[in-house]
């Protein structure tokens, strides 16, 4: 009896966990986040299971049996004989190189194809790189970057808030862990993205990689899910008291904005930001900061154009790259004066809500 007993426990645990693993991601985000509204720039990147994916992972069932996982080319089952793993692999994804940067083609079963740029400069929001050679005169970026000081109301300040290029998906996390992200694997990466080794697309692919690999740190993480950004959200700011916020504005144009009000966010708690990455699907660079400040900022622009927008002022710069960006734009030193900056409309600030 005890045995059974056991046997059933051992069932149920392993029930719950993979049943709360499969969620859809938006199921998922409320889960774990019920008092958490889903910010725009997350919402537009969530969809159904991409049809391209689908041939890889479709569904996961648990039942009286064990538990399976299905597909057109991958099975999984627990029961009682054991675990038994099928795979085989079918996919159709193109990478070319044009341009100034790198586009990635990947098409599902219908032959539409969904589109990223990569672009050949470091990641701004990653602050042990230094800036590109042309960065400073062609990257948006570089026109979000200011000081602490002139942050206040009735102050203006010319700012660029491009839409977002990379519209990548997000990928379910049971989709996402399917396919490889680490540079030990990038033979595997190149086989399922079908690029020859050694090509600019392979460069490109690598690039990303090891960007994020470079930045792993305890605190930070590259999230190839909405949930594995919700699960760090959660470890950094906590399931009851997390606020995600982003910057909305109305216009993609260059211009002159009035500061109209500025509200501290997060009440002096840890922040956790998460930037936009390029990549064939949806991935962010998620950090937590303990010397940062967040900031809700009301703008208004040319003919009464307004943007609310996020600003993160990061009080010690003392080990960030001398070369990096924003001491180019700002002519500062690191560790010198606070350096901040507005955040694009595809990326996201984790803060308490009591503030």
């Amino acid at each position: 009896m005890e045995s059974k007993i056991l046997a059933f426990i051992v069932f149920l645990y392993v029930a719950i966990v993979v049943s709360h693993a499969a969620l859809p991601s938006e199921e998922y985000w409320d889960s774990v986040l019920p008092n958490t509204a889903m910010p725009k720039a997350l919402k537009d990147l969530v969809q159904p299971m991409p049809d391209w994916v689908e041939d890889k992972i479709t569904s996961i069932g648990v039942g009286l049996g064990g538990v399976s996982v299905n597909s057109n080319n991958a099975s999984v089952s627990v029961g009682s004989s054991g675990v038994n793993v099928n795979t085989t692999r079918n996919n159709g994804t193109h990478v070319s190189v044009g341009g100034p940067g790198v586009t990635v083609a990947t098409h599902n079963r219908n032959g539409k194809p969904i589109y990223v740029r990569v672009s050949p400069s470091s990641n701004p929001f990653i602050y042990k790189y230094a800036a590109s050679a042309t960065q400073l005169l062609d990257d948006p970026a570089a026109a979000l970057f200011f000081l602490e000081k002139d942050l206040r109301a009735a102050n203006k300040m010319t700012l660029h808030f491009t839409k977002p290029t990379n519209r990548q998906k997000f990928l379910p996390r049971r989709a996402a862990a399917s396919i490889p992200f680490s540079s030990s694997a990038l033979p595997e990466i190149y086989r399922e993205l079908s690029v020859e080794p050694g090509s600019g697309e392979a460069e490109a692919i690598a690039k990303t990689v090891r960007e994020c690999e470079d930045a792993a740190k305890e605190e930070t993480l590259c999230a190839t899910s909405l949930e594995a950004m919700v699960d760090f959200a959660a470890s950094v700011v906590g399931t009851t008291d997390a606020r995600a916020v982003s910057t909305e504005a109305e216009s993609a144009e260059r211009m002159e904005y009035l500061i109209e009000g500025v509200r501290r966010m997060g009440g002096g708690k840890a922040v956790a930001a998460c930037h936009k990455e390029e990549y064939a699907y949806a991935v962010f660079y998620c950090h937590k900061t303990d010397d940062t400040v967040a900031y809700r900022v009301s703008l208004v622009g040319a003919g009464g154009v307004r943007a609310r927008a996020v600003a993160v002022c990061h009080r010690d710069t003392s080990r960030w790259n001398p070369e990096h960006l924003a001491f180019k734009v700002l002519g500062v030193k690191p560790g010198s004066v606070p350096v901040c900056h507005y955040l694009p409309e595809d990326h996201v600030v984790w803060v308490s809500k009591n503030y």
